[in-house]
C-alpha cells in the first residue's frame, strides 16, 4: 500500500560495509510506498564505493530520483564523493535532528548513514526524518544559493 501523496523516487546505494543497513532501509522504503532504484552493491564484496555513489548522484541530479540514501562505513566517503556532483547537497546524519536540519536549512537532496556507527534502527529513524522533513526555504533559500561554485 502506497502511504504517499504522489510517487516520490529514491536512489540508492552503498558498499559493502553498508550494504546491510541499504537492505533494511531498502526494505523499509518499499514497504513505506517509495519508488526505489538500487545502484548497488549487492553483496559484502569488497567493492569502491565511488563505483556506487556515482549513479545515485547522477540519478538525483538528473531529477530521475526525488531523493538518494547512501550507506558506507562510516558514511564520511559515500558523503564526499555524492558532494563532487554540483547538484548534490549530502548530508552525513547521526541522529534524526541533524537529518531533519539538513532538510530544513540546506535543502540537502542526499542522507548518508554510517553503518558501523549507530543502530540499524536509528539509521531507519534518520532516513524517515530526512524525507518527512521540507526545506524552510526563506533565508536559507539564499545560501543554499551560494553553495554551487
Amino acid at each position: 500500500m502506497n502511504n504517499l501523496e504522489k510517487e516520490i523516487h529514491i536512489a540508492i546505494g552503498s558498499d559493502h560495509a553498508g550494504f546491510a543497513y541499504k537492505e533494511a532501509i531498502k526494505k523499509m522504503l518499499l514497504e513505506l510506498g517509495y519508488i526505489v532504484n538500487d545502484f548497488g552493491t549487492f553483496s559484502t564484496d569488497s567493492v569502491d564505493y565511488p563505483d556506487f555513489v556515482h549513479p545515485v548522484a547522477n540519478s538525483v541530479e538528473k531529477e530521475e530520483a526525488d531523493f538518494g540514501v547512501l550507506v558506507c562505513g562510516s558514511g564520511q566517503g559515500v558523503a564526499i564523493t555524492a558532494n563532487k556532483h554540483q547538484q548534490i547537497r549530502a548530508a552525513l546524519c547521526w541522529n534524526t535532528e541533524l537529518a531533519q536540519l539538513a532538510r530544513q536549512h540546506n535543502n540537502a537532496n542526499v542522507v548518508c548513514v554510517a553503518e558501523r556507527f549507530i543502530e540499524k534502527e536509528l539509521a531507519l529513524d534518520i532516513v524517515q526524518a530526512f524525507l518527512n522533513t521540507a526545506f524552510e526555504g526563506g533565508r536559507h533559500e539564499r545560501r543554499v544559493g551560494k553553495i554551487s561554485c
